[in-house]
């Protein structure tokens, strides 16, 4: 069997952010439970962004950094979103165009809540291990952009962010331990999105029913791998986070259960395996089918990796579908990661004034899903642009024609 992983990762989580506990005031939310939210900042979509502009800007690093016959190598490219743009065209269509892809390639969407990318990413595993061809690759990328509902205790934590994977039989950021996969999916109306515009669910209830699917998902992985312990089998855990504060709950409770351990050694276990798999998501929030990615990320980037060190992760989406799998990561994966910058591109973003904010959701909404023809003010923001894009380029919306997106290349590297 080959030995199959990720062998680049990338982030691209905008150019902007508004401060959470800021956000917090302004609309008149309980401060006291910011606590409980555990965020700090959380990105935000420009009026001219979406779902395909953010994968094509996290994907392009990775793209090019290939040779030409490493980029002929990606048979195939899928991207997991529950962001898109129509119900039958999907957004690997103008990623491939906007990458430069070879077209001999499959591309396809894939859509299952926040699980989507982890699907993506296995389906991507499969083929590069089933290859009868040495080098292989394949291109998962997870993005989407929250429409956030304003006034409401989900607003903070709704995101916009993609992260961007290649999986090959190079697997220098994380190799994947095959066959050491556990499951746990039933149907249940959480949280969902009724139309394109809106997000609406039962908070109460998707919180239960994560928990239930971490212990379930791990118990399917304990009986499929021999003496596997959810303390002393991983080194550090990697788990779906739409806010830190649920992560540290569902990792309180499934312990307490799985391990009697008390509040002390919850405390400390959660710092020591989950403290670095939070760093980046409290200041991106939920950005949806790519949040595992982004912990996983944000583990390797901010963890102490002295050796070779084995990652629990933890897929979740709501409807609902889990997934706890596992990964081998070393000093090399690092090394690799901090390449990328990461943390370095979040300091870097914009801070958004609540008034720049409101102007912003108000600027995004314009576009109606299903509108046939659309024309963006690329200068409505020239604040932003001239401070963000003034020694770099990004792709962003810049027309609907006849339904067609159409996307320029912004800011000063023009391509």
């Amino acid at each position: 069997m080959k030995q199959v992983g990720i062998e680049a990762i990338n982030a691209y989580c905008g150019e902007t952010f508004v401060d959470v506990p800021t956000l917090f005031h302004a609309r008149g939310l309980d401060a006291s439970r910011l606590d409980n939210l555990m965020m700090n900042r959380k990105s935000v979509a420009l009026h001219c962004e979406d779902a395909v502009s953010f994968a094509v800007n996290a994907a392009k690093p990775i793209v090019d950094a290939l040779t030409d016959s490493e980029r002929e190598s990606i048979e195939l490219l899928i991207v997991g979103t529950e962001s898109g743009v129509d119900f039958g065209k999907s957004l690997a269509t103008y990623v491939h165009d906007h990458l430069g892809l070879s077209r001999a390639c499959r591309l396809f969407e894939t859509k299952q809540a926040c699980y989507s990318g982890t699907a993506a990413m296995q389906m991507a595993a499969s083929v590069v291990a089933a290859s009868p061809r040495e080098g292989t690759k394949a291109l998962v990328i997870s993005s989407d952009v929250a429409r956030p509902v304003p006034h409401t205790y989900v607003e903070p934590s709704q995101g916009a962010g993609a992260m961007a994977m290649l999986i090959s039989d190079t697997p220098v950021v994380a190799e994947f331990d095959w066959g050491a996969n556990g499951f746990h999916s039933y149907e249940v109306m959480d949280t969902c999105r009724p139309t394109p515009e809106a997000e609406a669910g039962d908070v109460d209830l998707s919180l239960l029913t994560y928990i239930d699917c971490l212990r379930g998902s791990f118990t399917d992985y304990a009986s499929k791998v021999e003496g596997a312990d959810i303390v002393d089998s991983f080194d550090l855990l990697a788990m779906h986070t739409p806010f830190p504060g649920m992560v540290k709950g569902a990792h309180r409770t499934v312990l307490r259960r799985l391990k009697k351990m008390s509040p002390a050694d919850l405390e400390a276990d959660f710092t020591r395996r989950l403290g670095p798999a939070i760093m980046f998501p409290r200041e991106v929030g939920n950005i949806y089918a790519g949040t595992v990615f982004l912990a996983l990320a944000s583990t390797v980037a901010n963890a102490r990796i002295d050796r070779e060190l084995r990652v629990g992760v933890f897929s979740y989406g709501s409807g609902a579908a889990s997934e706890f799998y596992s990964v081998v990561v070393s000093p090399e994966s690092q090394r690799a990661v901090r390449a990328m910058n990461i943390g370095g591109a979040l300091a870097d973003r914009y801070q958004l004034a609540m008034e720049e904010y409101d102007e912003l959701l108000v600027a995004t909404a314009e576009l109606k899903f299903g509108t046939p023809d659309f024309a963006f003010d690329l200068d409505r923001f020239p604040q932003i642009v001239k401070t963000q894009l003034a020694n770099r380029s990004r792709l962003v919306l810049s027309d609907v024609r006849g339904h067609h997106r159409e996307y320029v290349w912004l800011g000063g590297d023009q391509r």
